[in-house]
């Protein structure tokens, strides 16, 4: 009897650690998703945001290149941002390039936004005020920089939005229904452990040969078992 209560209580504590067993990497994984989660933004949007800071640095890059090329960067600086004229200088399009920076990075860096609106925004005003200075600005008779900078700028800024809404937005919404997924595997995990073993399965091992030798004789001689009774 106790080694039926001892083979039913190993059988159900082993149940048990096969569960706990099956639902320990499910929980690893998911307390290894909220733990990146705070401590940093995802891989594609820092990505992006790298990319954003990229468009920046390099319209500047362009943007000093110029001025040296005119005549030195102090005396362009004072003819370009002190008498700043809408149709000679290209100090807008560096301000739009900072303009396109500041709001990416305080939304989807800063602010880790999930929507598409503020890159919605700076794509639209960046591709407006460069037609309209293309149109009305007379920076195509002023050499390779007058068609550089506004194309270079147009192209990046069209790019960041294709990065957005085709890479960043989705993987982060995969990720998130993976991990979705994982907290219900993770909640229903004890239910699909195996259940612990009856009692019924299992079985006392026989007698000993000893035993049954000692009463087998008992039966064919009488007066010994009379006497054993006795004594």
């Amino acid at each position: 009897m106790e080694s039926r209560c001892s083979s039913s209580a190993d059988s159900r504590l082993t149940a048990r650690g096969l569960v706990s067993v099956n639902a320990t990497p499910i929980c690893a994984r998911v307390e290894s998703y909220e733990a990146g989660e705070k401590k940093c933004i995802s891989d594609v949007r820092r990505t992006f945001c790298l990319f954003v800071t990229f468009d920046l640095l390099f319209i500047t890059l362009l943007w000093i290149i110029e001025l040296n090329l005119k005549g030195g960067i102090e005396k362009q600086l004072d003819i370009e941002v002190l008498h700043y004229n809408y149709r000679d200088s290209f100090f807008d399009i560096f301000l739009l390039a900072v303009f396109r920076f500041a709001t990416l990075i305080l939304a989807y860096a800063v602010c880790k936004l999930r929507h598409w609106w503020a890159i919605a925004i700076t794509t639209a005003v960046s591709c407006a005020f460069l037609i309209v200075k293309v149109i009305l600005s007379k920076l195509l008779s002023q050499g390779a920089f007058g068609y550089l900078l506004p194309i270079i700028s147009f192209v990046l800024a069209w790019i960041e939005t294709w990065l957005l809404d085709f890479k960043v937005l989705p993987q982060e919404n995969e990720d998130e229904n993976r991990y979705l997924s994982i907290v219900g595997a993770s909640e229903r995990a004890p239910l699909m452990g195996p259940g612990p073993l009856s009692d019924g399965q299992f079985y006392s091992p026989p007698e000993s040969v000893a035993d049954s030798d000692e009463e087998l004789d008992d039966k064919h001689d009488p007066e010994k078992g009379l006497i054993q009774q006795v004594t």
